[in-house]
């Protein structure tokens, strides 16, 4: 694939490192809250439920970008165990809406902690005092990129 000729050098460069690096990072935060008994996919529908009330198989199957019976397996092994729970909408009883029971969000809350002390230890285990400044303010050029 050619690259574009308007980009500059250090535009492609940084664009190409930053993606492998959240690419990685991404990967090790997840996996610092993983549970024996949960996959990451599953530990991800946890995750996007903990942010919205009640949703159904379909909506959560376009959140995470799978087909709809992928999700109703997700979704059923995760009411397995315990983590949610499915009743009937009350605009619509033909559809079931999907949320966390009690469980699932403190599972939910454990992961978030998890992640967080994971990271936190490893910029203060690893990192100076000027490299932690230094990460803040990049992340500060990052979201300023989210930003249209």
């Amino acid at each position: 694939m050619r690259e574009n000729p308007s980009l500059s050098p250090s535009a492609v460069e940084a664009s190409r490192e930053v993606r492998a690096v959240i690419s990685r990072l991404r990967r090790r935060i997840l996996k610092a809250s993983e549970s024996e008994d949960m996959t990451l996919g599953q530990a991800s529908v946890l995750t996007r439920l903990a942010d919205k009330g009640g949703v159904t198989a379909s909506e959560l199957a376009t959140s995470e970008g799978v087909r709809h019976q992928s999700m109703t397996a997700t979704v059923a092994a995760l009411a397995t165990l315990g983590l949610v729970e499915r009743t009937p909408d009350p605009d619509d009883g033909r559809r079931l809406l999907i949320k966390l029971t009690a469980e699932g969000r403190r599972r939910v809350e454990k992961g978030r902690q998890a992640r967080t002390e994971w990271l936190a230890g490893r910029l203060q285990d690893r990192c100076t005092e000027e490299e932690r400044r230094n990460v803040i303010a990049a992340m500060a050029v990052l979201e300023r990129l989210t930003h249209d």
